[in-house]
């Protein structure tokens, strides 16, 4: 008898701590999601068709900015359209005629609105040309 009430009492004080363990967690698991709050965006460039495995990927930040070398450039292209990849102006200059194709890709979050964006250009300077600094994932 005095080793059921033991085993019990043993299971109780585990349940419990159990029990505190699980809501001391709930305010950290609150705060990660709160670092989330600001200008974000994931990025990803694949080269080739949609069956490539060749694909580059990386988390934009811009506050502040970092993710990859040009995260500062990215960020502040990204500010003067509020974050609206396909409103970025072209940039000036020549691209090979090479059909290399190669698909951009970004999901995020810029003042609190949901992004999305994917495109396929013909090749990797033509996605320069177009997208600025923002899908430079090479530096």
């Amino acid at each position: 008898m005095k080793n059921r009430t033991a085993s019990k009492a043993a299971r109780g004080i585990l349940l419990a701590a159990a029990a505190l363990l699980v809501a001391g967690t709930a305010p950290t698991a609150a705060a990660q999601d709160d670092s989330r709050t600001g200008n974000w965006l994931y990025l990803t460039v694949t080269k080739g068709d949609a069956r490539s495995s060749d694909t580059r990927g990386t988390l934009l930040l811009c506050d502040p900015p970092q993710g990859h070398t040009r995260a500062a450039e990215a960020c502040a292209e990204l500010e003067a359209v509020d974050g609206d990849i396909a409103a970025l102006p072209p940039r000036d200059g020549y691209c090979p005629m090479i059909y290399a194709p190669v698909t951009a890709h970004a999901r995020g979050q810029w003042n609190g609105r949901a992004v999305e964006y994917a495109e396929t250009f013909s090749n990797g300077c033509a996605m320069a040309g177009r997208t600025g600094s923002v899908f430079a994932l090479d530096g």
